[in-house]
This record gives C-alpha cells, structure tokens and sequence, in this order.
C-alpha cells in the first residue's frame, strides 16, 4: 500500500473540488519521499520537441501552473497546465465537480475556472521545468462565440514564449457553444489565423512554439475527416485525443451520473481511443497525436500507442490510483507498440 492509498479514503470524503485543492500540499509531500528510480525510458521527439519520456499530464488538474515543479518530480515527461482563459473568471457555480467511484470516472463541469494568463504565466517564471511544458488556452466566458477567435490569439501571444507547445481547447463541454469551433467555417477561420499569428511570432521571437487542437470523444466520422482535412491543410503541429464526454453510457444510474458536464476517467475510455484511432487513420502519420481519456492502468496507456498516439497523458487516472499509475504507465509506454497482424 502506498502514502496515496492511505491518504485517498480521506479524501474521498471531502466534497470533489475541495479534495483537489487539499491534494496538491499532499502530493508534494509525497514526491519528497524516497521513491524508487524511475523505469528507463528512451527521449522521444514529437512536435520538433524533446519529450524526456512518453507520458504526460493533461490538462486541467493545474489550471493555473500552480504545482509545475511537483507534476515533474513525479516523472512526467511533459505536464500541461490550463486551460488558461486571457482574463481570470470564476467558472460556473459549485458544485460542479462529482466523483463516480464505481466507474471510476468524474464529471465535471467547472467552466473554465482560473486566475487568467498573467498570473499563469509568474508561475511559469518561477519553475524549473526538467521537461516539456504546455499551456492549454481557451475563451472567457463572457466573449461572444463569433469573437471566440480573438481570445485564443491572446493566449497564444502571451504564452507563446513561455510555452513550449500550447494547446488550443475548442472541446469543452462547458464553455456554451464552444463546441461550435471544431468544424466547418468557423474551424477553418480560426485555425488560419492561428497559424498566421504563429508565422509572425516566430519571426518575432526567434523561436517555433508548436500548436495543438484538443478535440472531444463525441465525433462521428464525418466530423473526424473533415477536421483532419483542415489540420492537415493548415499544418497544425499536433492533435490530442480527446476531452471528456457528453455520454453517460453505463453510469446513468449512478450517483451523480445524470450530472451536466464532461464525463472523464475510464467510462470514456472506448469512446476517446475510438476517435484517436480514427484520427490515426485520417491524417495516415501526417500530424502527431496525443492520446488523453481514460487511462487507469499501464494496458491503458499501451492501448493509446498501439491506436496510433505519439505521447499519452493522464488526469482522472491519476485521482483514482495516485502516483502509482505514472510508474505503471511509463513502464507499459517504454514497450515498442505492437503492430497489427
């Protein structure tokens, strides 16, 4: 048994939102310990970027770059932080975040809550970062859909330096008609113009600053070959499958199951690989891509790679099982992929 399994039942009492802002002090406490050395892991290259290993968190467990040194004491080869909107806002109204232990899943429908991309970014300053940081960037509240645009260009010009990839989440289910960006005209507008910001602060800076669209697990596969078309037109850098979803499949009856919200953890598992795979398919090894949704176990994260992901990151998982399961991914993701016969 390890301090986390100890530390979980206590937790677990406490309401959702409140156990995670006590988890971070625990977590700290917990990688001061002596643990043992991390499995060899080869360095692998994703995006022109330097990944020290395969695993990585997902974004939304530190909105605010708050724990960035503690996520990569704990052996993560890249820790995402956000999402990050350009003005603090405070989310939507508690509660709006619920367990569901029996399917070992989470609904949360938190809305973006975060102290804004200035005090983001002083965080940033102060940490060391033994490797890769991303910094996940959405829209306030508050901004009207047609001018959704806008904000991300923000974000993406203040974080452009700092990061070193950032993240463009278009898949909440929690923003009101956010959703509406992941396809069509509106998706085309706003990818052109982020790839035509990127072309200038580049030249600007001196430096490339990667970027990646998160996606959700409720596409069909009409929506899949369409996005793939407009990644691969604008030469996205990278595609993280997926954010949480709007189903219920097999947790309806469950306390808290009917909750608003995006479902995370393992019930969201077939629906993101699913789409991940697709994608896989779609851009046919032209875009890489970073597998998220579901990942409990290290089979999980191998599953992610066998289905076509670059990288792998965690979040839910790490609720539910602790620092254990970063050693147990990392592991499972240092085996080659198996080829399909």
């Amino acid at each position: 048994m390890t301090a986390y399994d100890l530390i979980r039942p206590l937790l677990f009492r406490l309401d959702a939102e409140t156990a995670h802002r006590l988890a971070l002090p625990l977590l700290s406490q917990i990688a001061r310990l002596p643990l043992a050395a991390p499995p060899a892991c080869a360095p692998t290259r994703v995006m022109g970027l330097e990944f020290p290993n395969r695993l990585g968190l997902a974004a939304g467990l530190d909105k605010n770059g708050e724990a960035i040194d503690l996520w990569f004491s704990l052996g993560f080869g890249h820790v995402e932080i956000g999402t990050v909107t350009p003005r603090p806002q405070p989310g939507n109204p508690r509660p709006r975040l619920f367990r569901l232990p029996e399917a070992r899943g989470i609904i949360n429908r938190m809305g973006f809550n975060n102290h804004g991309m200035d005090a983001l970014l002083n965080h940033v300053a102060r940490a060391r970062r033994p490797g890769i940081l991303g910094i996940n960037i959405g829209k306030n509240a508050d901004t009207p859909i047609e001018r959704a645009t806008d904000d991300y260009l923000i974000g993406l010009t203040k974080a452009y330096v700092a990061a070193d990839y950032i993240t463009v989440n278009i898949s909440s289910p929690n923003t009101k008609n956010l959703r509406d960006l992941q396809g069509g005209a509106a998706l085309d507008l706003l990818l052109g113009r982020l790839k035509a910001e990127q072309t200038q602060l580049t030249d600007r800076h001196g430096k490339y600053t990667p970027i990646a669209i998160k996606i959700a697990p409720d596409l069909i596969d009409s929506q899949i070959d369409e996005m793939a078309d407009l990644f691969r037109r604008h030469r996205i850098d990278a595609v993280i499958a997926t954010n949480t979803t709007l189903a219920r499949n097999g947790v309806e009856h469950l306390p808290h199951g009917a909750e608003a919200g995006g479902l995370s953890g393992a019930p969201v598992f077939t629906a993101s690989t699913r789409v991940l795979a697709a994608f896989h398919t779609a851009l046919a090894n032209e875009i890489p891509l970073i597998g998220a949704g579901g990942v409990l176990c290290g089979a999980d994260a191998q599953a992610k790679q066998e289905a076509g992901a670059a990288l792998v990151q965690v979040y839910s998982g790490l609720i539910y099982r602790g620092p254990t399961l970063i050693r147990e991914c990392m592991e499972a993701l240092a085996v080659p992929p198996q080829k399909p016969s």
